[in-house]
């Protein structure tokens, strides 16, 4: 036996195996994909977001505002990606029978806040990979939340290379997938 074959082949990791983990992970390419904790702006923006589409969702009586520690279960794509788990999202379809597991879908809107080291080219190329993928998977709108910028960036499914960027003094929102919401920019940012 050579010592090639005598090492078990590494077994790719499932959604339930995603399940047990601790703290905020995604599952792409079999793996578990761990993300480092935010920093305080980011973690208050997301909170803003989430908190301002639970409102709006409950004022609608229609949809569930979730913050980033949700993960959303997804058919595996392409890219091998099985779950997403934005920094705030929104979500109108069927909630899990169990509510103690993922949600089974694709949020509508989600919001993606930049950390500290989210910048640069290879920054970039994995922001835009993950947004190709929630436009695989169903997402209609995908926020790009960029604290040192100051800037919302708006890609749609309909356009996902062309975004609507918003900055201060202006209101950003999530047309199509949550009709009528709006947020204004300095009030993320505040």
């Amino acid at each position: 036996m050579t010592a090639a074959s005598a090492v078990p082949p590494t077994a790719r990791a499932t959604l339930a195996d995603l399940m047990r983990v601790d703290g905020k992970a995604e599952l792409i390419g079999g793996r578990i994909v761990h993300f480092m904790a935010s920093g305080h702006l980011p973690s208050v923006i997301a909170f803003r977001i989430a908190r301002r589409l639970a409102d709006y969702a409950d004022a609608a009586g229609r949809g569930v505002a979730f913050t980033g520690s949700l993960a959303y279960a997804v058919p595996e794509l392409p890219s091998g990606r099985e779950s997403f788990s934005p920094d705030a999202s929104y979500y109108t379809g069927p909630l899990p029978v169990n509510r103690m597991r993922f949600v089974e879908g694709t949020p509508d809107f989600a919001a993606e806040v930049r950390s500290e080291n989210d910048s640069g080219p290879a920054a970039e190329r994995e922001m835009a990979d993950k947004r190709a993928d929630y436009f695989a998977a169903g997402t209609k709108v995908v926020w790009d939340v960029d604290p040192a910028a100051g800037t919302v960036a708006k890609y749609t499914a309909a356009d996902p290379l062309t975004p609507a960027v918003f900055g201060p003094g202006q209101e950003a929102d999530a047309e199509p997938a949550v009709r009528g919401w709006r947020l204004p920019v300095d009030a993320l940012f505040a």
